[in-house]
């Protein structure tokens, strides 16, 4: 009995150790997110400001986020009954696509 006793003792410090290790890779991740829109050269206001105009409507959400090609800005955009995901650069504030969101608009359509 003393057996699975031990057993399973270590079995609940693995697991304990494995969620301590879960939780600093999560949190350093934050932290890394943080100091990366912390160092972008473009706002979150510009970027928004820049995404509304690009398809003449209002941001209703904005994410930072790393691509391929860096940090972007992702811009959701309401324009009429359409919905745009914009993707602008965090450096110099251009935006690098602009991709109408038939799911959002079609859900926009019929509230």
């Amino acid at each position: 009995m003393f057996r699975y006793t031990k057993t399973a003792l270590v079995a609940a410090i693995l697991a304990s150790a494995s969620v301590a290790g879960y939780a600093t890779t999560t949190a350093s991740s934050a932290e890394n997110d943080a100091s990366a829109i912390g160092s972008a050269k473009i706002s979150l206001i510009q970027a928004i400001t820049a995404a509304e105009q690009h398809v003449n409507g209002k941001a209703v959400q904005a994410e930072y986020e790393q691509t391929k090609t860096g940090w972007a800005y992702d811009v959701e955009v309401a324009s009429g009954a359409n919905v745009f995901d914009v993707s602008v650069d965090a450096n110099n504030g251009t935006v690098l696509s602009s991709i109408q969101d038939t799911a959002d608009s079609e859900d926009r359509a019929t509230r």
